[in-house]
C-alpha cells in the first residue's frame, strides 16, 4: 500500500492543472502579447547578461513565468509575471540561476515601456 499526503495530492493536482495551463488557449493569446511586448527578443540577451552571446537573439524564445503557475495559480496571465528568454536562459531561469526578483524587475521595466 502506497501511503500519499494530503499535501503530496495537492501538489499532484496543482502540478497538473499547470501542465494543463500551459495548452490551453488563453495562454498562446497571452504569448503573443506578451512577446510583442518583448519585441520578440529574450529580455536577458538584450541587456547583455548571464553569458549573452547573441545580444538581438530572437531564436527560440519561450514564454518564462518567473513565479511558477504550480506555485501561484493567480499570476499565470499576469504580464509582470512573464518574459521572453531564449531557451537557453529559460533553463537558467527555471534552475534559478537567474534571480527572480531580477526577471520581476525586468518585466515590470518592460510593462512600463507600453
Amino acid at each position: 500500500t502506497v501511503n500519499i499526503s494530503a499535501a503530496e495530492t495537492c501538489t499532484q493536482k496543482d502540478t497538473n492543472k499547470a501542465e494543463q495551463f500551459q495548452e490551453h488557449r488563453s495562454m498562446e493569446e497571452k504569448e503573443l502579447g506578451y512577446q510583442t511586448r518583448d519585441n520578440y527578443l529574450c529580455q536577458i540577451c538584450i541587456r547583455k547578461l548571464y553569458g549573452t552571446t547573441r545580444q538581438y537573439n530572437n531564436r527560440e524564445i519561450e514564454v518564462h513565468h518567473i513565479v511558477p503557475v504550480s506555485e501561484d495559480w493567480d499570476k499565470r496571465l499576469d504580464n509582470s509575471n512573464l518574459i521572453s528568454l531564449c531557451s537557453r536562459h529559460h533553463e537558467m531561469a527555471e534552475a534559478g540561476k537567474i534571480p527572480r526578483m531580477e526577471l520581476m524587475e525586468l518585466a515590470r521595466r518592460q510593462e512600463d515601456l507600453k
